[in-house]
């Protein structure tokens, strides 16, 4: 109960509340004594109404009169002529004055204080104006203990007003806050465990309903993440499906293409001088595509293998991949340009290169050919102290702003419908084995351009966006 939101909140309640009344009390109490102090400065005028009307009045009459104003003497001053109207004999020596002529909010205060804390019996002088023009002073003398008894009932009258105030109030917050607060967040609460339990289960998935801003905004939040993460984990079971039948796929089809490989090895044999020409391409195509067979299967268990680095010429790399994808694009009007120095030797995965250029020839020819208009593919290669930089340029219609956004997401950022949106990601992964990385220069509805950068040390560059 302590430890709830609710029951904190209504600790704190009767604390505030319990702290309001005592600053309250403090003036309170104050003013209660300004008032007795008044009241008996009146009964004392009223007492001294009689001695004016009769002069000789007998002592026992003057004592009763006293007695009932509470007081010892009374002194009445009119016309700067000071009398004793009434006196009896005082116990003990006067041992304060207090003057409530005009005395201020500050000194009633400290009085009071000193009245409520002072123990002794004590015999005080109370100074006062008379009440209807009765004169121009009134000066009573009187005992203090009856003013502290009844300062002390009336305080004890507050601070049990005090509590029970408190308390009642304390409840009622309490009540609202179960039903404005903790109702609706254990309500939050519940949906969250019970989606923890079945997060794959869209129906968990948590429906605003709260009234307070603050809690439907949270709910708001809640419901936006739970949606995010039935989906991640919908898509993430899909991917899991997905790689086990890649990797039975790759399996058998690896197969296969070992069989064909040893059939290219026979045509090989050839004379005719097209299947000599044409035979060494087969082959490799072949080698590579088991290649990536092998690879795949690692693909699906964690990351790509790392490369492994060799002096690479990149003229016949590229040359490799213009050479399929010329063969590719058939009778459409798709040219081709090279700019990469025949000299050019990158330190490189020559395996992994030739898949990175092949998927992006590939997006950039198979863009163009679906806007059914001619366009070119260019790649360039240039070098530095420090980096290769490889460009592959298109004359396509550009990248549309979803598949820039998601552009090295799996399955977010294809580009042709149907597409898988794979071929960037695994560039990108490949590209950032090597150290270097893979980034989008420009895309616009004049084309697109690609920049893959080797680094030539072996410190890594700058991880691209992801």
């Amino acid at each position: 109960m302590i430890n709830s939101l609710s029951g904190r909140f209504l600790i704190l309640t009767v604390i505030f509340v319990m702290l309001a009344e005592i600053f309250i009390f403090v003036p309170s109490v104050a003013r209660f004594r300004e008032d007795y102090l008044l009241a008996r400065l009146e009964r004392a005028q009223i007492a001294s109404l009689a001695l004016e009307a009769d002069d000789m009045i007998s002592p026992a009459l003057e004592s009763e009169l006293l007695k009932n104003a509470e007081i010892y003497n009374v002194v009445l001053r009119r016309d700067e002529i000071r009398q004793l109207m009434l006196s009896s004999p005082i116990p003990s020596p006067i041992t304060a004055t207090y003057d409530m002529r005009d005395p201020s909010g500050m000194t009633l205060i400290m009085d009071a204080m000193r009245t409520l804390t002072d123990t002794e019996e004590r015999v005080i002088r109370v100074i006062g104006n008379p009440v209807r023009e009765g004169g121009l002073l009134i000066e009573v003398t009187m005992d203090e203990m009856p003013l502290r008894a009844a300062m002390l009932a009336y305080g004890r009258n507050i601070l049990i007003l005090s509590a029970f105030i408190s308390i009642v109030t304390a409840s009622l917050l309490f009540l609202a806050v179960r039903v404005l607060l903790v109702r609706p967040i254990q309500g939050v609460v519940d949906h969250m465990q019970n989606y923890a339990r079945a997060p794959e289960d869209a129906r968990q998935i948590i429906t605003p309903t709260a009234g307070v801003k603050e809690l439907r905004d949270a709910e708001t939040a809640l419901q936006s993440m739970q949606t995010q993460l039935t989906g991640a984990l919908k898509q993430k079971e899909r991917l899991a499906q997905l790689g086990g039948a890649v990797a039975k796929v790759s399996h058998d089809l690896r197969n296969i293409l070992t069989s064909a490989q040893l059939f290219t090895d026979r045509i090989e044999g050839s004379d005719d001088p097209l299947v000599k020409r044409m035979a060494p391409k087969l082959v490799n195509s072949i080698t590579r595509a088991v290649n990536l067979c092998e690879t795949t299967l690692a693909f699906g268990r964690v990351d790509e293998p790392a490369p492994a680095l060799a002096r690479v010429n990149l003229a016949q790399i590229v040359g490799d991949v213009i050479d399929s994808e010329r063969l590719a694009s058939g009778d459409h009007p798709l040219s081709f340009a090279e700019d990469v120095p025949a000299s050019m030797v990158l330190r490189a995965d020559g395996e992994q290169l030739f898949r990175v250029l092949f998927n992006l020839v590939r997006n950039a020819r198979q863009a163009i050919i679906a806007t059914g208009r001619p366009g070119e593919i260019a790649l360039s290669a240039t070098e530095d102290d420090h980096s290769w930089q490889i460009t592959v340029t298109d004359t396509g219609p550009g990248l549309p702003q979803k598949a820039q956004e998601h552009l090295f997401q799996p399955f977010q950022g294809g580009v042709r419908k149907g597409g898988s949106g794979l071929g960037l990601v695994i560039a990108a992964d490949l590209i950032r084995g090597h150290g270097g990385r893979l980034e989008l220069q420009r895309t616009d509805e004049s084309g697109t351009t690609f920049m893959i950068q080797l680094p030539k040390a072996d410190l890594a560059l700058m991880p691209a966006a992801q």
